[in-house]
């Protein structure tokens, strides 16, 4: 089983790795940041390969180089993902275009890539990460917002289409997981970040952060055979925090 995971170079792109390997796949560590790529590349003895996913020919030779170090991947987990926290009277559109290029576009991109040797093949499992922000909007992160919600409904279109080929495509929708990413809204918000997150938490039904494992475990889950039947959907990972 071989499996390509973008932004496996750190937090949850990096759990999944590690789950993934420690569950039997070759992994793929796709990444612009090759250090960290070749630092979890290394402990799980997987391959770290460069990719961009705001560049089409990044992408396309990216995956072409994973065909090659671990075959035909049998899975995507679409992790590659940003923010840049600021409140959207203040956001610019440079803004907009960077954080949609990277978290939706850079899904379509790699998908695109992917999905004509799964079809091939005859089965394939497509994960992408969203964010429970796609589903009920949140303060300081307007285009992460809009993007993610693309996210949501791209994925229920590639599962309408890659059923007859026996392909299925999900999402997992996290909410505050400990991350660098959210911490940087800690700083990027300003002295109203750390309520932003309080907040976050707050709405949680649990009461806490999640950890990037616990995101990983349930992408883990839709890769599996367990979920051979599940296609379309969005599963939550956020203690709560949205129950659609």
């Amino acid at each position: 089983m071989s499996a390509i995971v973008t932004g496996g170079a750190s937090g949850i792109g990096a759990a999944c790795c590690r789950r993934l390997a420690g569950e039997g796949a070759r992994v793929a560590v796709c990444d612009i940041n090759m250090d960290g790529a070749r630092e979890i590349a290394e402990e799980i003895d997987g391959e770290a390969i460069r990719m961009d996913v705001t560049d089409l020919a990044s992408v396309d030779e990216a995956i072409a180089a994973a065909g090659q170090a671990i075959g035909t991947a049998a899975i995507l987990v679409n992790n590659a993902g940003t923010d840049e926290f600021g409140f959207f009277k203040n956001t610019t559109e440079d803004m907009w275009e960077r954080i949609v290029q990277i978290n939706l576009i850079g899904v379509m991109r790699t998908t695109h890539a992917v999905l004509p040797g799964m079809i091939e093949r005859g089965d394939g499992r497509i994960v992408n990460v969203a964010s429970e922000a796609g589903r009920v909007g949140s303060s300081g992160s307007a285009a992460y917002s809009a993007a993610t919600g693309g996210v949501i409904a791209f994925t229920k279109t590639i599962a309408r289409e890659g059923a007859r080929y026996g392909v299925v495509c999900n999402a997992v929708a996290p909410g505050p997981i400990d991350t660098p990413l959210l911490r940087r809204a800690e700083t990027e918000l300003g002295h109203v970040g750390p309520k932003v997150i309080e907040t976050m938490v707050g709405s949680t039904l649990l009461r806490r952060m999640g950890s990037p494992d616990e995101v990983a475990a349930t992408i883990a889950f839709l890769c599996s055979d367990d979920a051979s039947y599940v296609t379309g959907q969005t599963l939550g990972v956020s203690g709560g925090l949205a129950m659609i």
